[in-house]
This record gives C-alpha cells, structure tokens and sequence, in this order.
C-alpha cells in the first residue's frame, strides 16, 4: 500500500488523485487536504461565476473523490493544524498542489491606495471566497481600470458591466451582486503594455464583450496593425483580433463603455488616500521588448484591478523559485518524497485541462520512487493527530451536505447561494 497526502483540492489535486488511482489500484489512499471546508479550489472560487458549463468539470473530481481509496480532508490548514514534516513521517508522498492565489505585485508607486486590489482578491471577492468576503470595494465612482490583457481582465470587466438580469443564472455571490447593482459604473478601460498581437484573450471570451446588454466595446483603429499582418497569427489569436478589429469599427452608445488602451504602460496610482487616477505612459514594441516613448497621461479611476499574474505562497522549508512565483522544482520533484504539481509546479500557466496530463505525469513519478508497504500509517496516523489536536476536519459527504443547502437556499434561476465564511459554511454543516 502507498499511502499519498495531496496538500489542496482543486483541478490540479484532483486529477493527480484520479492518476493515482489509475496507476495504483486498490494499492493506494490518497488523503486530498484543503484549508477550506469545501473542494475544488479555482472551479469554485476562481472559474467567473457566469461560466457555470466549465465548472461541471467538479462532476468528474467527485466521482474521484467518492472512490474508496480517495478522501477529502477539509478544514485542515498546513501549517497550522498539521506540519510539512509531521506529514512526510504519515506518507510515503506529499503533492504540493496549492495552484497559485496570490496576486502578482503590480510594483508602481500608489498601488497600496484604497481602492486598489489584484484580480485574485476581486474575484474572489464575487465569487465568494472565505477570505475576500470582506473586500468592499469602491464601486460608486464611474471610472474602473482594469490592468492585464487576458481572460482575467475580461472576467472582470464583463461581471463589473453585466446587468442583475445577465448575472441571474449564475453563482455569484450574493454581497457581490448586491454591491453591482448599486454600482455607477460608466467607464472601464482594460490597460496594456502590449498591442493587439499580443493578447492573450481567446476568441470565446472576447466575443461575450459584444453581446452585453448595457456594455459596448471599443478599440481605437489607430492601436490596430494592417489587416495583413494578421495572416502570420495562430487561428486562435486572429479570431481574437478580427473581434478587435469589430469593435474599433464602432457601435450604438450603451451606458457603459469599455475602451481597450494598447501600448499603454501603467507607471503609477495617484490619490489623497484612495485612488483617483492611473499615470500611464505609452510605450511601442521593439522586436519582443516592450520600450517607454516617455509619453505620459491620467486615466480617472475609483477603482483599479490588477489582472498580471499570480503566484505560489512559498511554504517555510519548500525550495522556491521566487522569479518564478512557484516552488522550485525538477519535472515536479521538489525533494524525496515531495512533489508539486499543476500551478505550484509549472506557474499559472495553461488551462484547468492542462492539470491532468501533469498529474498523470506525478503518479508516473511516485510509482518509480516510492516503495510499497513502506510502513508508514497514513490516514489512520493523520486521523489520529488531527482528533488529538481537536480539528473539525471536514469530509466529502459533508461538503456533500453543505452544497445541497447552498443549492436549496439558491436566488431563483440560480444554481447555488454560496456560504462565505467559514463559520457559516461550518453551521451549515452543524445544521
């Protein structure tokens, strides 16, 4: 037997979970350990809630996670309730799959004001995370600045301009629709240092811009390159551009206008402690390099989110490689016995997808390390520490039990009503 600790829940965890079941059998348990009381990490709290088809993905960890040889370990924080070491001494593997939920720094001066926040805090601000329940952000000035050219920024820039009505279907958090509805919103400009070759927005998601309801996208023509050189695209990236391409070629007034600024570096947040304007300067490409032109000018903002990038929290005793913002590793070997995978191992790179093939490859790299019947206890030992330290762990069938009352005291048309703190979701369960 091989006994296998997965330190979080989400994509990553679980499909490396459902490869050790594949490569070991019955011959495996894996204990897939959360710090929340409930599973799936990015598909809950970070997939826009207004997507609900890619979160049905959460279907395929369940089967995995009602398996015999799978259990989920919720409410447990590494570090706190159970330490890295005390862990190795239970299991023969560790899997560090903790993704990536920390922002990048956006490294201007003014980017500590009110009113600033990373993407991963916004969105886990609407989407309901225990740990941004309490953001409150500024939403009653009419000018938002979105930073970052990928699918981030458009989640936010399309949940900030949606209408109640368009957000119906969707799970998002109730303190957040609250806050929309009575946000004055008017002006959101997505800023980037790059032009539109450079984006990283996928055709899908840039085309939801063009159908909102009280939204209207615009690109200056001037930002756009010939037409001609579009032919040198991948076909992906020149649907994106013939998109922006569309939206430069104008459209009805709505209420709301997202303005696409390319080239356009930001250099600094200005305000009397809160902000009131980004100074952006205008750069141009050199081959890859992105160069300043020394150009300046003030875009107004109440609000500004950072969509750049995230990092892994380095854990105390886990090699980091900081210029990176993931643990350091070699083809997911952190050290014996410790591996990392997914977005702790490769960056926050590729899509939920891309985390199967990289758990397959962990399983691949546990069965040509680790020896059977090594004699260490695993779950029982776990269990037997964590009851010692009275930690309320929190089992999948009782997550099972807190989505069906999140499911039953759902807004009408919605799919669920998240808890989102940590004492309500544990009195739901109490309940």
């Amino acid at each position: 037997m091989r006994h296998i600790a997965i330190i979080g829940s989400g994509p990553a965890g679980y499909y490396t979970a459902e490869a050790c079941q594949k490569q070991f059998g019955e011959g495996v348990r894996v204990d897939v350990i959360d710090q929340l009381p409930v599973p799936y990490g990015l598909i809950r709290s970070g997939v826009a809630p207004d997507h609900q088809s890619i979160k049905g993905v959460a279907r395929r960890y369940e089967a995995v996670a009602l398996s015999d040889t799978v259990r989920f370990v919720g409410n447990v924080r590494l570090g706190r309730d159970v330490s890295l070491a005390e862990l190795h001494t239970l299991y023969d593997a560790v899997v560090l799959a903790t993704g990536a939920p920390a922002d990048r720094a956006l490294g201007v001066p003014g980017d500590d004001l009110r009113g600033v926040f990373g993407s991963a805090a916004f969105v886990g601000w609407y989407n309901g995370h225990p740990d941004f329940e309490a953001l409150d952000p500024p939403l009653a000035g009419g000018e938002v600045v979105v930073i970052g050219m990928g699918n981030v920024a458009l989640d936010v820039s399309r949940i900030l301009a949606k209408t109640p009505e368009e957000l119906a279907g969707s799970d998002i958090a109730s303190h957040a629709l609250a806050a929309l509805e009575r946000a004055g919103t008017r002006r959101i400009t997505v800023l980037g240092r790059r032009g539109p070759h450079q984006i990283a927005m996928t055709p899908k998601e840039l085309a939801e811009l063009g159908e909102l309801a009280r939204a209207v996208p615009r690109v200056d023509p001037a930002d756009l390159p010939p037409c001609e050189a579009d032919a040198a695209l991948e076909p992906g990236q020149r649907k994106s551009v013939a998109l922006l391409r569309g939206f430069a070629e104008g459209r009805a007034a709505k209420p709301i206008e997202i303005a696409f600024d390319f080239f356009a570096a930001p250099r600094a947040i200005e305000g009397a402690g809160r902000v009131e304007r980004v100074i952006v300067e205008r750069t141009r490409l050199e081959g890859a390099a992105v160069v300043g032109t020394g150009e300046t000018y003030a875009i107004p903002a109440s609000l500004v989110v950072a969509a750049i990038g995230y990092r892994t929290p380095a854990i105390e005793g886990v090699p980091y490689d900081a210029r990176a913002g993931r643990f350091a590793n070699h083809d997911g070997r952190v050290a014996p016995g410790l591996y990392a995978v997914g977005w702790a191992r490769r960056g926050p790179t590729g899509t939920i997808g891309t985390n199967r093939p990289d758990g397959f490859l962990i399983a691949d790299h546990i069965a040509a390390d680790v020896a059977e019947d090594s004699g260490k206890p695993g779950r029982p030992g776990l269990d037997a520490l964590l009851s010692a330290r009275g930690v309320d762990v929190v089992t999948f069938r009782d997550w099972k039990r807190i989505e069906a009352a999140e499911i039953a005291r759902a807004r009408a048309g919605a799919p669920r009503e998240k808890f989102t703190s940590i004492a309500a979701l544990l009195a739901a369960l109490a309940d």
